[in-house]
């Protein structure tokens, strides 16, 4: 069923890892507004498994219950979660970690004109950087390069990048980040 909802206004956040979703995400969460977080379902469901949580498992887990579950598994949680938040009486909320072509045109199709992407995008070489040295989950380059193919090739990640209404260059400070994020939510009115 789709949200029928009035007013409400959803951002998804989209990016490669180490391109500053999390900061982004952050920015947004301090100013009250809730957030469903996708990887949030990965870890939620693998606890219940009894699935130890590190980056191998995570990323062979990810893969693992879309290819069992249907790759729209995630999307279908997230969903239920916001609408639940929509129907708590939340009129913004920020969605965090959309990953495939399949949850983004789930989500066109169940939020229609509530829902704006906006993607985070950085140059290579900043990406990488940051990714080592970030203190959760660190990957080397190796590491980074072969998450990202998985990521491309499995999951479909570059769709929901590439179809964002909007995009933020972060190669940058935080405060210019920021300033690029309000810009865009004053212009969308959220």
């Amino acid at each position: 069923m789709k949200s029928d909802s009035k007013n409400v206004k959803i951002i998804a956040i989209v990016g490669m890892s180490g391109t500053g979703k999390s900061v982004a995400v952050d920015y947004l969460t301090e100013q009250g507004i809730p957030k469903v977080y996708f990887g949030g379902m990965i870890l939620k469901e693998m606890t219940k498994r009894g699935i130890e949580i590190t980056p191998d498992n995570e990323r062979e887990f990810r893969e693992k219950i879309r290819a069992e579950e249907g790759k729209d598994w995630v999307v279908r949680q997230v969903i239920a979660e916001t609408k639940d938040l929509i129907e708590a009486g939340q009129k913004r909320i920020v969605l965090d970690g959309v990953y495939s072509w399949t949850e983004y045109k789930a989500l066109k199709h169940e939020f229609p004109g509530e829902l704006t992407f906006i993607a985070i995008i950085t140059s290579k070489p900043l990406r990488y950087a940051r990714v080592a040295i970030r203190p959760e989950r660190p990957f080397n380059e190796a590491k980074i390069r072969e998450r990202d193919q998985s990521e491309i090739e499995n999951l479909e990640k570059g769709g929901p990048i590439v179809a964002a209404d909007y995009f933020v260059m972060n190669d940058g400070t935080i405060p210019e980040m920021h300033a690029q994020l309000r810009h865009i939510l004053d212009q969308i009115k959220f």
